[in-house]
């Protein structure tokens, strides 16, 4: 697990990880593929830097690539994130309350009663986008604890 922990520390490559999960999340087509050209536009970075980070990324499972012609391009896989998020869950989940099992039981419900051909695909981008929004505020929380003066930290957080 300590590999996919280096791999996200970088945050040229969270950077790319977020483009390409928001790709994901607003593409029509099912693969949400870029090409390296499109993300170093997006991320305004060199070419070599943008490769660089993508093979590392690729190398961890985190990014697959097609090839086309002289062209190559990249998607999301975030599959390799699920080890960092079963780790997570039970600190991000500690303060849950058992009016969370009872809306999840509905919403499953009624989940389970709509269908239609779409019906992965939708609930697949809506569960990447919201899980999205939730590593984007612990990022925001993370990076600001930093920020705090040690006395501060350690009463929140119970270290010295």
């Amino acid at each position: 697990m300590a590999d996919i922990f280096d791999v996200v520390a970088d945050s040229t490559r969270r950077s790319l990880l977020t483009v390409l999960l928001e790709q994901y999340i607003a593409s029509e087509s099912p693969s949400g593929e870029l090409s390296v050209s499109e993300i170093v536009e997006k991320l305004d970075l060199s070419q070599p830097t943008v490769s660089k980070h993508l093979k590392v990324l690729r190398d961890h499972g985190l990014v697959s690539v097609r090839e086309d012609g002289q062209h190559r391009y990249y998607r999301l896989d975030s599959s390799p994130l699920e080890e960092v998020e079963d780790w997570l869950i039970p600190f991000l989940s500690a303060d849950f309350h058992d009016d969370f099992d009872d809306e999840l039981r509905e919403s499953t419900g009624a989940f389970a009663a709509w269908s239609g051909a779409d019906v992965g695909d939708n609930f697949g981008r809506r569960v990447a986008e919201r899980t999205h929004q939730a590593r984007s505020a612990l990022h925001d929380v993370t990076e600001a604890a930093k920020h705090l003066p040690g006395t501060v930290r350690s009463r929140i957080f119970g270290k010295d």
